[in-house]
C-alpha cells in the first residue's frame, strides 16, 4: 500500500473536517466588534477573553488535527468548543420566527446548531480512534461497512 493509498484520504477527511475554522478565527479578528457583540450576548462573563480563547482554538486546534499532533485532545478541545457555541450563541428556540415563511432568524440559528453539532460528531470519531481502510479497499467494495459496523 502506498502513501496515497493510506495517509491522503485520511489527510484530506481531516483537512475538510477542519477547515472552516481558522477562516472563522479569522473573520473575528477582521469583524472584532460582531464578535464582542456575539460574545457577550451569553450569560458567560469576560467577551473579550471568551473572544480570543475561541481563536486561540480555531486557529491551533486544526493544525493539531491536521498534522496528527495530540490529534485526539484538539479534536476533543475543538468537539466541546462546538457544542458549548451551539448551545450558547445559536439558541434557535428563542426566536418566535423559526416557522415564519419570510427569512427568519430561528432558522438561521437551528442549521448553525446543527452544523455545530455535526462537526461535533465527527471530530468524535477522531477521538474514539477510528480504524481508517486504505482507500484502494474502499474503492475496490465501496458498498462494504466500516470495521465497527460490521457484525460477527
Amino acid at each position: 500500500m502506498s502513501w496515497l493509498d493510506l495517509v491522503a484520504p485520511q489527510l484530506l477527511a481531516r483537512i475538510c473536517l477542519v477547515c472552516l475554522f481558522p477562516f472563522s478565527g479569522i473573520d473575528k479578528i477582521i469583524n472584532w466588534d460582531e464578535a464582542l457583540a456575539q460574545a457577550k450576548s451569553s450569560v458567560l462573563p469576560g467577551g473579550a477573553v471568551l473572544v480570543v480563547i475561541g481563536m486561540a482554538i480555531e486557529f491551533v486546534t486544526p493544525v493539531m488535527i491536521v498534522i496528527g499532533w495530540h490529534d485526539r485532545l484538539a479534536a476533543f478541545a475543538l468537539a466541546g468548543f462546538c457544542v458549548v457555541t451551539a448551545l450558547l450563541y445559536h439558541r434557535f428556540w428563542a426566536f418566535g420566527d423559526f416557522w415564519a415563511k419570510a427569512k427568519s432568524q430561528g432558522r438561521e440559528h437551528f442549521w448553525e446548531f446543527l452544523k455545530n453539532f455535526c462537526v461535533a460528531g465527527g471530530l468524535g470519531l477522531l477521538i474514539i480512534g477510528q480504524q481508517w481502510a486504505p482507500a484502494s479497499s474502499v474503492l475496490r467494495d465501496p458498498l462494504s461497512s466500516a470495521p465497527f459496523s460490521a457484525t460477527p
